[in-house]
């Protein structure tokens, strides 16, 4: 069996409006998948719809206690990295820039070995009214399609590096 997300209290997926979990077998060590998950800036590479990421702190890469901005669907979001367990666990808390509800989400991403290569499980869950209309009523089961574009490019990306490697 595969790790969760350890979610904060407020996060717990019994009590959010909306939850996603999404998972796939990668055919790459946990380093490559980790290398590509905190090079945050870089997400586009592999995943188009990433392309407005800005890590605030000036760092090349997250890391625990980051701030970062990017730009998720046309709106403009603030988030912070709040655990980081490097190649293995890396979650972060976002808010709605232009909300005043005060919305926010938590998304984890736990990355297990195998032998194979790696395990990937990412979830997320979001509270309140913002994400509740968008998501919930305007684009329902959006999330979920989201995050699995996004893991099987990882899963691809990080699949190809270790191709790509010289022998």
């Amino acid at each position: 069996m595969y790790d969760k997300v350890n979610w904060p209290e407020r996060y717990d997926p019994k009590t959010s409006a909306i939850y996603a979990l999404n998972d796939i077998d990668v055919k790459a060590p946990p380093e490559v998948v980790w290398k590509l998950l905190v090079d945050a800036e870089n997400w586009s590479s592999y995943f188009p719809a990433e392309d407005q990421v800005k890590i605030l702190s000036g760092d090349p890469e997250l890391a625990l206690g980051t701030k970062y901005s990017r730009v998720t669907v046309g709106f403009p979001m603030s988030l912070s990295v709040t655990e980081f367990e490097p190649f293995s666990r890396l979650s972060w808390e976002t808010v709605v820039d232009s909300d005043e509800t005060g919305s926010s989400a938590y998304h984890g991403w736990v990355i297990t070995p195998t032998d194979d290569g790696c395990h990937v499980l990412t979830e997320e869950t979001q509270q309140g009214l913002f994400f509740l209309e968008e998501l919930g009523h305007k684009h329902p089961g959006a999330l979920y399609r989201y995050h699995q574009d996004w893991v099987e490019r990882l899963a691809r990306a990080a699949e190809a590096e270790v191709a790509n490697r010289p022998v």
